[in-house]
């Protein structure tokens, strides 16, 4: 495990817009802020530039509302139009309340309202719009983590965070729904512990470490700091994708 991590948020990052070139603004941005990525860096990513950069927006004016999303957003005291949405987005919708649903994703991690809002985008009144999550962010990540190698030759691991909320805890904090280049989970089952103790099921969570760490970095408002460059974590190369953080439903006692 790393004896000294650094996050080093990318400071003066621009505003995405669809069909930009986001790899090629990590590596702009990273110059001005005098750095140059290095083996071993992390890279967390919010999932609002990825998901703006794939023109991930959805106008409301254009959603056709079918009648279980009205009846849910009845219930939900939400619009009619983005609850749509959120059922297209999802398979499954575990609990509503006023002003919240939460669903399990298409892409398997349970969420509030699908990750759908319209938090940090422009808004026009007369063409209302949300912004939806990336299609596959592990895909994304992926991408993200290519184009970088083959700009500068340096591999960074990439990781895409979003912020949601947790059974029997309040306020929300950063996990990764996307990664790619590390093994987001550590295994160190078969390990011993300080007194000789054999591990049996411990497996830190290491990109959602990472993802709630660089979270923290990140603000929440109008810090405008999308990106973080996390240096030290040791983390050694791997094929895993965000998938391996999510618990079968089999043993989902939340259910």
């Amino acid at each position: 495990m790393p004896s000294r991590l650094e996050l080093i948020p990318l400071a003066d990052f621009p505003l995405v817009e669809p069909g930009d070139d986001l790899a090629a603004m990590v590596i702009d941005t990273l110059a001005r802020n005098d750095l140059a990525l290095a083996p071993g860096d992390v890279l967390v990513v919010a999932q609002k530039v990825v998901s703006k950069a794939e023109d991930r927006y959805a106008r409301l004016a254009e959603v056709v509302v079918s009648a279980e999303a009205r009846e849910l957003a009845a219930r939900a005291d939400k619009d009619p139009r983005q609850v749509q949405l959120i059922l297209d987005e999802s398979v499954e919708v575990l609990r509503v309340r006023p002003g919240v649903i939460i669903v399990e994703h298409r892409n398997g991690y349970v969420h509030a309202n699908a990750g759908i809002d319209r938090s940090n985008i422009a808004l026009d009144p007369d063409d209302p719009r949300v912004l939806l999550l990336p299609e596959n962010p592990d895909a994304s990540a992926a991408a993200l983590r290519a184009a970088l190698e083959r700009a500068t030759g340096v591999a960074a691991q990439v990781i895409i965070n979003d912020s949601v909320g947790r059974a029997w805890r309040n306020g929300t904090v950063g996990i990764a729904i996307g990664c790619a280049g590390l093994e987001p989970l550590y295994d160190r089952i078969g390990d011993r512990d300080l007194f000789g103790n054999l591990l049996e099921v411990t497996e830190p969570a290491v990109a959602d470490e990472l993802a709630a760490a660089a979270s923290l970095v990140m603000g929440q408002a109008a810090e405008g700091c999308p990106v973080v460059l996390a240096r030290g974590a040791g983390l050694p190369d791997g094929e895993g994708d965000s998938r391996g953080l999510l618990r079968d439903h089999a043993a989902d006692l939340f259910r």
